[in-house]
């Protein structure tokens, strides 16, 4: 059973910054990708940024310059480093693994920006 553990979320001024960290278990195979998605009230899941295993990395527009992902593939754990954060990044964030082409998710971390 795969499990994907996130930590790091919490209460954070205009400007300031985060990490999150998600460390993933269960799997018998090495994954495809794993990342980050984030859902805030009222709007649908979004794609925050992935990065492939050999380091390939994908980030949403509103993200760019300001937040990066890594992975440590000894740990099975991939981070998210977040600065410059704004209100609108508010939101829950998902841990996202996919394996085999299917995708497995995290519980969710609040992030929450105050202005």
């Amino acid at each position: 059973q795969v499990q994907l553990v996130e930590s790091g979320g919490g209460l954070v001024h205009t400007g300031g910054s985060l990490t999150l960290s998600c460390a993933a278990s269960g799997s018998i195979f090495s994954d495809d990708a794993m990342g980050w998605y984030r859902q805030a009230p009222g709007k649908q899941r979004e794609l925050v940024a992935t990065i492939t295993r050999s380091g390939s990395t994908n980030y949403a527009d509103s993200v760019k310059g300001r937040f990066t992902i890594s992975r440590d593939n000894a740990k099975n754990t991939v981070y998210l480093q977040m600065n410059s954060l704004k209100p609108e990044d508010t939101a829950v964030y998902y841990c996202w693994e996919m394996i085999k082409m299917y995708n497995y998710w995290g519980q969710g971390t609040q992030v929450t920006v105050s202005s």
